[in-house]
This record gives structure tokens, C-alpha cells and sequence, in this order.
């Protein structure tokens, strides 16, 4: 206050020097940043001669987030600077008009002179308040974007679908054939209609992931380089979820289509000159009965392993059997959207691999044994 004593106010505070070395802190550290973002995009795109599980994870843990959050930092920091440079020049600029001021104040020999230097000065204060208003908000805004904050879980579940699409259409059969198998309980149609949707999706979930060359060289180092590392365990688990969980779907379309073609045929048959039309109607009601039907009895199928480990129970235990055994794979597909965790990962691979083995395997082949039976000539 002594130095803006004829004032009675400092119209513009602040430390020039101090927001100078400020500065030059910022800069430096954009720049480490910038340089630390480059160093990691090296590493992963010079790492693809080392391979294996720790060579997969290595990738992974850099590539996923890391990039991502050093560039984000650096803009930040190297934002900040270029404000509080432009910043540290109106504060030199207002504390010279200020010190101005204060020097004319002082050799005010009237009343008047005086009120209209102290009036000029608190225009000054006005000006200097607001600018430094405007620079706190675009440094607020730098910081908010100097670590990125974790998206919410719709986010994050939507960020993970995206990513892998073929395998979210996977995890959407599990939880469908879940939830049919629940609703069956009470209303049949409604959870064989639900069920026959899941089907759908896990024959589109093979298509896609049998035409992923990524896919496909999990499995296949297994095999020829003997890599029976993490992926190839998820790659073969994954893979036999998606046949079983296609089969019932494949084998109604496959029993409505022969007794759609038997039907349409037997109609133009009686009919010779009749169009080529003639056949529809019934061949597409043939069609439909004759999947629906198939499926229904495809739901009614206990798995080998149930059926004979539950020969002296009732069929409500056994279906209840079933809903929880469908449980377990919504279950292990659901947990990967909520936790990064590699244990939780690798614990859901084994449970859908023990499932796989001893429940969906050996029903998907029974299930193909029983169509296949109805289809042959």
C-alpha cells in the first residue's frame, strides 16, 4: 500500500517475475510431456518383434490410455504457458500505467486533479480484475484437460463396445440367452423368442470374429508356434461360445427351410398350373411352425452333463440347472464392462472355458446330433 499511497489502492496487483518463472516451469514441462508422448509411440510400434502374453500386455497397458493422457497434459501445459505469457505482458502493462497513476497522484495540487487520477486508476482496477477473471477460467479449463477424467460406466461400457464390437455381440448372446432362459420359466414362447435372438447375435458374433485376421493368428500361433498364451485361451473360449450359442438359431432355420421347400413343393405339385407363387403361402407357414417347433424342442434339451448328473430330479430343478448355469455366462460377460481387472479377465475365461467343456460343447452337439437326425434324407 506504501507504494500506491496517494491512490489509497494498488489498481493492478501481481508479481511479473513470479508468473514469468511460472512461465517457464510450464513450458519445460509441456515440452517433457510432448517429448515422453513420442518416447511411448516408439516403444509401441518398435515392440512387435517381442511376442508373447507379457509382450501382449506391454501393448496394451501403452497404447490403451497412455498416449492418450501424456497429449492431452501436453496441450494443457503448453496452453497454460501461451496464457499466462500473454498474461505476465498486461500485468507489466497495467503496473506501469498504475505506477503512472500513483506518480500523478502524488503531484495532484487540486482536489479535482486528484478524484480524476484516483477515477482513471479504478477504471484501471476494473480492466485488471476482468482480464485476470478471463485468465483463471482458460487456466480452470487447461487444468480440467490436464488429466483426463474416467468416463462414467455408460461411457466406459459404450467406449469397450466400439472397440470390439464382435466380441459385444458375444456378451449380448450370453445375457439374452440368460434372460430367455429366465423368462421361459414363466411365459415359454416369450424366452424362446428372446433365446432365438441371442442365437442370432452369436452367429454374427462368429462371423465376425472367424474374419478378423487378429482372431485367427490367436488360435492359430496356438497351434503352430505353441503361443497358448492369454489371447489364444480367450480366442478358443470365445470361439466355442459363439458356435454353441449359433446352433439352435442355425438348426431351426435349417428344419423350417427343408420343411418350407418340402411343403412349397407338394403345393405346386397339386397345382401344375398354378405360378411359380403357388407355393409360397405354404411353404412360408411350413417354414415357420416347423422353426419354432424346433427350437422349442431345442429348449427342452437338458445338457448331457445335467441331464445326467439330475436324472432323479424334477424338470423344474433342471431347468432351474439351466437358468443358472445361462447366469453364469451373463455373468462373465457382463464383468468385463464393469473392471479393468486382468485377474477378473482371465477368472471369466476360465469359468466360460469350464462351461464351455462341460456344458455348451456337449449340448451344442447334442442339439446338432437331434436335427441333424430329422434332416438327413
Amino acid at each position: 500500500m506504501a507504494d500506491h499511497a496517494a491512490l489509497g489502492f494498488d489498481p493492478a496487483p501481481g508479481n511479473p517475475a513470479a508468473v514469468l518463472a511460472l512461465t517457464k516451469k510450464l513450458s519445460a514441462s509441456a515440452t517433457s510431456l510432448g517429448e515422453a508422448s513420442r518416447v511411448v509411440k516408439d516403444l509401441v510400434s518398435h515392440s512387435s518383434a517381442w511376442q508373447g502374453e507379457a509382450a501382449t500386455a506391454f501393448r496394451a497397458s501403452l497404447s490403451r490410455d497412455l498416449p492418450r493422457y501424456l497429449g492431452s497434459a501436453h496441450t494443457s501445459l503448453a496452453e497454460a504457458a501461451r496464457r499466462l505469457t500473454g498474461w505476465h505482458d498486461t500485468l507489466v502493462a497495467h503496473r506501469e500505467l498504475a505506477a503512472r497513476y500513483q506518480s500523478q497522484a502524488a503531484a495532484a495540487k487540486t482536489e479535482e486533479a486528484l478524484t480524476d487520477v484516483r477515477r482513471l486508476a479504478q477504471e484501471l482496477a476494473t480492466e485488471h480484475a476482468a482480464a485476470a477473471r478471463r485468465v483463471a477460467q482458460t487456466l480452470n479449463a487447461a487444468t480440467d484437460k490436464l488429466a483426463l477424467k474416467e468416463p462414467g460406466l455408460l461411457a466406459s461400457i459404450w467406449n469397450k463396445i466400439v472397440e470390439d464390437p464382435a466380441d459385444a455381440l458375444s456378451n449380448a448372446s450370453a445375457i439374452l440367452g440368460f434372460v430367455g432362459a429366465l423368462v421361459a420359466l414363466a411365459c415359454p414362447p416369450a424366452g424362446l423368442a428372446i433365446m432365438l435372438v441371442g442365437s442370432g447375435l452369436s452367429l454374427a458374433a462368429l462371423a465376425m470374429h472367424t474374419s478378423d485376421p487378429k482372431f485367427r493368428k490367436s488360435l492359430t500361433d496356438g497351434f503352430t508356434k505353441g503361443q497358448f498364451d492369454a489371447d489364444f485361451w480367450k480366442s478358443g473360449v470365445t470361439l466355442i461360445g459363439d458356435v454353441a450359442g449359433s446352433v439352435p438359431g442355425v438348426a431351426a432355420v435349417a428344419s423350417g427351410a427343408k420343411a418350407g421347400t418340402a411343403a412349397a413343393r407338394a403345393a405346386m405339385a397339386a397345382a401344375p398350373e398354378g405360378s411359380a407363387l403357388t407355393g409360397l403361402a405354404p411353404g412360408a407357414t411350413a417354414f415357420r411352425q416347423t422353426a419354432w417347433s424346433t427350437s422349442d424342442d431345442l429348449r427342452q434339451m437338458d445338457s448331457p452333463l445335467t441331464g445326467w448328473a439330475l436324472q432323479a430330479s424334477t424338470q423344474g430343478t433342471r431347468n432351474g440347472v439351466g437358468v443358472a448355469v445361462a447366469g453364469t455366462g451373463a455373468a462373465t460377460a457382463g464383468a468385463g464392462y464393469i473392471s479393468e481387472d486382468q485377474a477378473l479377465e482371465h477368472g471369466s475365461t476360465s469359468v466360460d472355458g469350464a462351461r464351455g467343456v462341460l456344458d455348451d460343447a456337449p449340448s451344442a452337439i447334442k442339439k446338432s446330433a437331434h436335427v441333424w437326425s430329422a434332416l438327413r434324407p
